[in-house]
């Protein structure tokens, strides 16, 4: 492998960026002055290139940008060859391998935010700032329920964060311009219109306690869960989990206790948990909320499923786009350590284990399991072909399991209540309760929680949907869009939720530059491993743009191709990003008839 290195030098900020990560080089191979040890001894091999990420974030945190000299630094601190390393700096939408601003403005262009004025916004923003800051027009940010959105980010040690939503020019500019001056964020209760209202089982906390007290926390029930589930013993859990009749919320429904019982299952491989806490679909962002209201909840559910399964090491991997979560988790996960709830000797009970918290550099793309995989094993975040499942093989080659926040919360209720009372709530086929991202066209909003079960109609009404309404997008970028006529149908686990996502559209937002918005998203986000996905995003956005530039006219067979090319899509993709790439222009010419 290439380990040639490049003459090119790290200045003392990168040098100290990526030495606070990962100490101080303790000999000339890793960084240090030559000295006669050195010409004694071989270059030491450690398999730490997990540490490559969280080592490019610490550079793009201090400096702003990845420069060659600090590349090669990392590189040669983690034994890394620079050329991969490289590859996985620029599959990354947060990084830069050119000099910019220390200052990034990136202010939110999709769905909703491009609906709220977003591209505007860009337009009057961009006329203020001087040189000094960078303006980037980024994918969601998962702030919709305040849209438009804007985020920025200073670096230096510390790196200093501000979000304006609802962005306005002064406010963005503000925020820009001093971070630290900017307004503080509203609580996370105000994302959640039910706040106070019986019935709730995920977002009960949010707004009931302050999301940094463990002793209130605890005071509200807090790891009730976990001594209940010390009682029953990690075959137990996984028993009374598959009781209930929870599905996995993101998106695969699959049964979350049967997920434990097969990464349980092998003897001799210690397995990890993963919470996949990225959540960057457009739209979404009721793991940010609960992650911000009711950290406590995290942790202890990860508690859980991590002793279900027999795992000492879970893994956090939470969005960059996060600032505010990203802190109150960490906070979270040190308070519990400090207590005895994380560590060698949980709760006094003989197990042991801890958190580790990974940040995300931008990528859509890793939401799905292989995917995610390979960013916290250092390379790049493509999703790979995959005979065995993450419960049999998946991180660093051993079993996993992988959920998403709303999953992991989702298992308190059940062994707080027990498995009957749980599964008196929601139907038949979808037992407990369901969060949902509500946003758009509505007057109030923000996640609910609704029994599974429930329809469209009901969620728009307590969200307080306008007259005016024309469309309603289910599942986000990659669900598909109704008509006003088409919401009494229930949600269910299996069926029209998917992400627990819904945009609601009046008749002021055109919907085919929406939609080519949408095709904008899947070509950017596409990791480009497999032709079809690669290409196929592309053509859908070509095609689109030609069809929106023309308003309309002589639109008949640049559909045709969109169908042709949607199916291929849809048959021959690697993963699900070019598999539901399709779905959501499909629904809209042919339910709404967009194009006719």
């Amino acid at each position: 492998m290439d380990l040639r290195y490049g003459d090119s030098e790290p200045t003392d900020d990168e040098r100290a960026a990526v030495d606070a990560l990962l100490g101080p080089p303790t000999s000339f191979w890793e960084g240090a002055e030559r000295s006669e040890a050195d010409l004694r001894r071989a270059r030491p091999s450690r398999d730490r290139r997990h540490l490559l990420l969280p080592g490019l974030l610490a550079i793009n945190d201090r400096v702003g940008w990845i420069s060659e000299g600090a590349l090669a630094y990392l590189c040669r601190r983690l034994t890394v060859p620079p050329a991969e390393a490289y590859g996985v700096a620029t599959f990354s939408p947060l990084f830069s391998v050119r000099p910019r601003p220390a200052t990034v403005l990136r202010v939110c262009t999709d769905l909703v935010c491009t609906a709220a004025g977003a591209s505007g916004l860009c337009t009057a923003v961009e006329e203020r700032l001087g040189n000094g800051v960078h303006l980037e027009r980024s994918p969601c940010l998962g702030l919709c329920e305040r849209a438009p959105a804007a985020l920025v980010t200073k670096a230096g040690d510390p790196v200093r964060t501000a979000v304006s939503a609802p962005a306005t020019v002064e406010g963005a500019v503000l925020a820009a311009r001093a971070p630290d001056s900017a307004p503080e964020e509203p609580p996370a209760e105000t994302a959640v219109p039910q706040t106070g209202q019986d019935g709730l089982l995920l977002l009960s906390r949010v707004g009931a306690v302050d999301p940094s007290s463990l002793d209130d926390y605890r005071a509200h029930g807090g790891y009730t869960a976990l001594r209940r589930a010390f009682a029953l013993g990690p075959a137990g859990v996984a028993r009374a989990v598959l009781a209930s009749g929870p599905a996995g919320q993101g998106g695969a429904f699959f049964p979350t206790g049967r997920v434990w019982q097969a990464a349980a299952s092998p003897p001799d491989h210690r397995p990890y948990l993963v919470c996949n806490a990225g959540e960057s679909a457009p739209g979404a962002f009721r793991d940010r909320v609960l992650m911000e209201g009711d950290p406590f909840a995290l942790v202890e559910a990860m508690t859980i499923a991590a002793y279900a399964i027999g795992a000492h090491r879970g893994f956090l991997c939470l969005r960059d786009a996060f600032p505010r979560a990203t802190s109150r988790m960490r906070h979270a996960v040190e308070q519990a350590r400090t207590r005895g709830l994380l560590g060698d000797d949980v709760l006094g009970r003989g197990y042991a284990f801890d958190i580790e918290i990974r940040r995300g550099a931008g990528a859509y793309v890793c939401g799905e399991e292989t995917a995610l995989f390979n960013s916290i094993e250092g390379h790049r975040g493509e999703p790979h072909c995959q005979p065995l499942s993450p419960a049999e093989q998946g991180l660093f080659g051993r079993p996993t399991a992988v959920h998403d926040v709303e999953t992991l919360v989702g298992v308190l209720p059940i062994l707080a209540l027990g498995a009957p009372a749980y599964a008196a709530t929601g139907t038949e086929k979808s037992i407990g309760t369901q969060l949902f991202c509500v946003s758009g066209s509505v007057e109030r909003p923000g996640v609910y929680e609704l029994p599974s079960g429930a329809t469209p109609a009901e969620l728009l009404s307590a969200a307080g949907v306008r007259e005016n309404l024309r469309a309603v997008l289910l599942g986000g970028a990659t669900g598909g869009f109704v008509r006003p006529d088409e919401l009494d149908v229930p949600f269910a686990f299996e069926g029209r939720a998917g992400s627990g996502v819904v945009m609601a559209f009046d008749d002021t937002v055109p919907l085919p530059r929406l939609l080519l918005r949408i095709a904008e998203f899947f070509r950017d986000e596409s990791c480009g491993r497999c032709v079809p996905c690669r290409v196929g995003t592309v053509r859908q956005e070509e095609a689109l743009r030609r069809i929106v530039e023309r308003a309309g006219a002589a639109a008949a067979d640049d559909i045709a191709l969109l169908r042709d090319v949607g199916r291929a899509m849809r048959d021959a993709s690697m993963c699900g990003l070019g598999q539901n790439a399709w779905n959501a222009v499909e629904s809209a010419v042919d339910r709404l008839g967009v194009y006719g």
